[in-house]
């Protein structure tokens, strides 16, 4: 992709967005950057890389002083139901058309948006309800990495607050390392040298989403609100693109 110098500060300022969602909310970043970035150009295919990049060079950071704050025992308890779903979304992502990746990624992040509008809770403690979950969650993020709000659920309603964070990090840096793995494999195109120029934009989110987590998760269902009523609009934005 060849872009102006318009297109780069505005993948700049999403960049900078992206950041600050997966500190303050501690997931998120791609369900609510992915689509805006479509906007400027290409599919899921040609982003994924750059932002997977990110999350695992941030993520590790956010870990190196925190792995004890993590819940070990569910992390090991769930992955078992998610890993070979990850697996089976990634092998669609890399051979599914980009126009059909597209589209689905757009039509997944709709229903996030409707559920965050409507404070529809997606949530299952136990049993098969929470087995679902997980697989489905792994299958997409799989597919685009928009799969966090369904793992989120399931972890919710079963590790402490205090170590959910560092929990997820652990988590996506596993699903990451994973998808980044299965696109080196098949020789699938990374453009190190804009992921690394990236970084810095991308740490000016991060930083500003550590200081305002607290606020954030205190008024949680304001922000997704808030946010889910512009992504409507950016995947009817979206949709209308790729359809007509």
């Amino acid at each position: 992709m060849v872009f102006t110098p318009v297109d780069i500060i505005i993948i700049s300022l999403i960049f900078i967005w992206i950041g600050f969602v997966r500190t303050g909310l501690g997931f998120g970043g791609a369900v609510l950057g992915l689509p805006l970035l479509m906007l400027v150009g290409g599919s899921p295919i040609d982003w994924l890389p750059i932002i997977g990049i990110h999350l695992l060079f941030f993520s590790g950071i956010a870990l190196a002083r925190s792995l004890k704050i993590v819940d070990w025992g569910y992390l090991k308890q769930s992955l078992p139901w998610i890993l070979p779903a990850k697996i089976i979304g990634v092998i669609g992502l890399i051979s599914l058309p980009p126009t059909l990746m597209t589209v689905i990624v757009y039509l997944i992040t709709s229903f996030y948006a409707l559920t965050w509008i409507m404070n529809f809770q997606i949530a299952s403690r136990r049993g098969w309800g929470s087995r679902l979950l997980l697989m489905l969650g792994g299958y997409i993020s799989g597919t685009s990495l928009n799969g966090a709000p369904l793992l989120v659920a399931v972890y919710m309603q079963n590790i402490d607050l205090k170590r959910l964070r560092n929990t997820l990090f652990v988590l996506w840096f596993l699903l990451v390392t994973i998808k980044m793995g299965a696109f080196l494999m098949v020789d699938v195109y990374i453009n190190w040298q804009f992921s690394l120029m990236l970084i810095p934009v991308a740490g000016l989110g991060h930083f500003v989403g550590l200081k305002v987590h607290d606020q954030i998760i205190n008024n949680d269902i304001q922000f997704k609100r808030w946010i889910g009523s512009a992504l409507i609009v950016i995947c009817i934005v979206g949709l209308s693109k790729v359809i007509f």
